[in-house]
């Protein structure tokens, strides 16, 4: 998709200041710090749209991105952070679990990951519960860049094996500075938002 016009156009803690236009949403999820920002600055093709943080835990409402007035992307809190206070944390399970479970306009789910790493335990039941809902999801491995090209095919195989995939069709390896990765994640966005139009 080319994109040229992008506009936060809520930022929402119950479904009641969810946007009414029905346009079709992709949420990005993960955990505090592990690219969400950077991957939809990328996606919009801007380089400081969506707010970067080095302070992890800083997004805390449901961000409405509205894409060309055709799709919203959903930036959802990151999870994980210890810092955050448990009443907090579980406000923001809430809110989160009311939007995914119960959002008509829904199409898909990105899930990001740290490629430099195995995916934690919060992203393993992330992912289970994602699984569990019967979501479309997307695995972004984030910060490939940071890691040696020969090294992909471990990192991949990890993932997969945490996360019980049946298979690798949905891992997405993705760099931000390099933007490897963006073509793919946009052809998946686009057969989950549109592919039944």
């Amino acid at each position: 998709m080319e994109v040229n016009h992008v506009e936060l156009v809520m930022s929402a803690v119950d479904p009641a200041q969810y946007p009414t236009t029905g346009y079709p949403e992709i949420a990005l999820v993960g955990r505090s710090n592990v690219g969400k920002s950077s991957l939809t600055n990328v996606l919009i093709n801007r380089n400081s749209y969506a707010r970067t943080s080095s302070q992890p835990g800083k997004t805390q409402t449901l961000n409405f991105y509205n894409v060309e007035d055709q799709l919203y992307f959903v930036d959802v809190p990151g999870y994980g952070y210890a810092k955050v206070s448990k009443t907090e944390r579980e406000k923001w399970g809430q809110m989160i679990e009311t939007y995914l479970t119960q959002r008509d306009q829904l199409r898909g789910v990105i899930s990001l990951v740290d490629a430099r790493h195995a995916p934690t335990e919060d992203d393993i039941q992330m992912y289970r519960w994602l699984a569990y809902y019967e979501l479309p999801t997307l695995i972004v491995a984030t910060k490939s860049d940071k890691i040696a090209r020969g090294k992909w095919n471990q990192a991949v195989s990890q993932i997969k094996k945490s996360l019980e995939l049946p298979n690798t069709d949905n891992i997405v390896m993705f760099s931000a500075p390099k933007k490897m990765g963006k073509d793919a994640v946009w052809n998946w966005i686009e057969a989950q938002a549109f592919g039944g139009e």
